[in-house]
């Protein structure tokens, strides 16, 4: 799929810098170069030359390649002008595009063009916008291999099964007046099995994978002076709230990004939970519920030496679905050791966020909760709706898994099973859903 027309944008990030890029993807791009630079494009050979206006004049000089379709990013004609990273120059550079025939590519198009062309699957396409964004060197090395294909070998690995397992159900199926005898029923179940074990191991790994694109939001709650801020402080390893003796203190929402062994959370400290005729100090509470409500994970902080009251029945109305953990701070003050007690009501970890002394419990259950293993270096990142496309095949195969005496059942619910994996991939995919996720990405990638 060779699109007519041509694209252009800044592939750089905004602002001053040493180098600048214009990137430019089309048709007969060595035509559309000669309005641009004097010499002839040579394919994959860096050349220093100016970059010229429409009178000749200079409007600046660097280094230009040429990517001739289709071994380039997206498949077509690619023509890189590498220049001075100034924002008038590249504005410049770009005008002067625009005025040869090309138009401003939208954010993400040139990845889109990829993935339209067959350079990449969809999976792959995410994993360039992912590995953007990564937060952290795990997130960064597991983007990297979602864009080198890792996960979606994983997915087509399971579609191959299917198709096998879909073309053993058809040879039964072309004799229809034969019954099933039981050594093919069993064969069949087996494979059935087997996938549906696979798709499950794929699917715990995507949740990993999401969780390390994501990362977890744990937002901390509890009556004014409870030491929430200090929790906070010691959880980021350096001041990042104002700690005081006076009630309501903090008033809006803190947040600081920590890496857990490879998790990224994102802690956000909240205003004390209590009854308050202060207006501001109610504005910050009411926050405090919006921040909830996003909430992964609530660290219910109190003060274990009970010198610290209030606020008990505002923590009663904590969502039942969000997952707590219960933090008894200053333990130090009462001379109780750092411990974790599991019972039928949850967890309650004994630490001081003065000393930071059981700091490493939290951290520990903090990870449980989440479900986080130890990055390894089959870890890729994942999407929301890759998990629901790859729920949707589960149930599509518990359903044919049912169905083994009726064939013809059988082979339609593995097909719904193949089309829900082969969305993740983008072997089925709606326009309105590439037009969310490629609006998503920067412009110029």
């Amino acid at each position: 799929m060779i699109y007519r027309d041509i694209i252009a944008a800044v592939a750089t990030a905004p602002g001053r810098g040493g180098i600048g890029i214009i990137r430019i993807s089309g048709k007969n791009l060595p035509e559309f170069a000669a309005g641009l630079i004097a010499h002839p494009l040579e394919a994959r050979r860096a050349r220093l030359t100016p970059f010229l206006d429409a009178g000749g004049a200079p409007i600046d000089e660097g280094i230009v390649l040429f990517f001739p379709a289709p071994h380039s990013y997206t498949g077509e004609d690619v023509l890189e002008l590498h220049g001075h990273g100034g924002s008038a120059v590249l504005q410049l550079l770009l005008q002067r595009c625009v005025n040869l025939g090309a138009r401003q590519a939208r954010p993400g198009e040139f990845t889109e063009r990829a993935y339209l062309n067959g350079r990449m699957d969809l999976a792959q396409a995410e994993g360039v916008a992912d590995l953007i964004e990564a937060s952290s060197k795990h997130a960064a090395r597991a983007a990297l291999r979602s864009l080198q294909g890792d996960f979606s070998v994983l997915i087509q690995t399971l579609i191959k099964k299917l198709i096998r397992l879909r073309t053993l159900l058809e040879a039964t199926l072309d004799f229809p007046e034969e019954e099933i005898d039981a050594p093919t029923r069993a064969r069949i179940a087996e494979q059935l099995s087997s996938i549906q074990q696979q798709t499950q191991t794929v699917l715990e790994a995507t949740r990993q994978g999401i969780l390390l694109r994501d990362g977890l939001h744990v937002v901390l709650v509890g009556a004014p002076n409870v030491g929430k801020s200090s929790l906070l402080n010691r959880l980021a390893g350096e001041d990042i709230a104002i700690v005081t003796n006076v009630p309501g203190t903090t008033r809006d929402a803190l947040r600081e990004q920590v890496d857990l062994d490879g998790l990224t959370v994102h802690f956000i400290d909240t205003a004390g939970l209590r009854d308050s005729d202060d207006a501001v100090e109610r504005i910050g509470m009411r926050r405090t519920w919006e921040m909830v409500a996003k909430a992964d994970l609530a660290l219910v902080i109190e003060d274990a030496s009970g010198s610290i009251k209030g606020g008990e029945s505002a923590l009663e109305k904590l969502p039942e679905s969000l997952k707590q953990i219960r933090v008894m701070n200053k333990a130090d003050l009462i001379a109780k050791n750092p411990a974790r007690e599991v019972s039928a009501r949850g967890q309650r970890i004994w630490l001081s966020a003065k000393t930071g002394d059981g700091l490493d419990l939290l951290k520990q259950s903090i990870r449980e909760h989440a479900g986080w293993r130890p990055a390894g270096e089959g870890l890729f990142t994942a999407r929301g709706r890759h998990v629901e496309a790859l729920l949707v095949a589960q149930r599509y195969l518990g359903a044919a898994s049912g169905e083994i005496g009726r064939i013809e059942l059988c082979a339609e619910e593995l097909r719904l099973a193949q089309e829900a994996l082969g969305r993740i991939t983008g072997e089925f995919t709606a326009d309105d859903l590439l037009g969310e996720i490629f609006s998503t990405f920067c412009i110029g990638k």
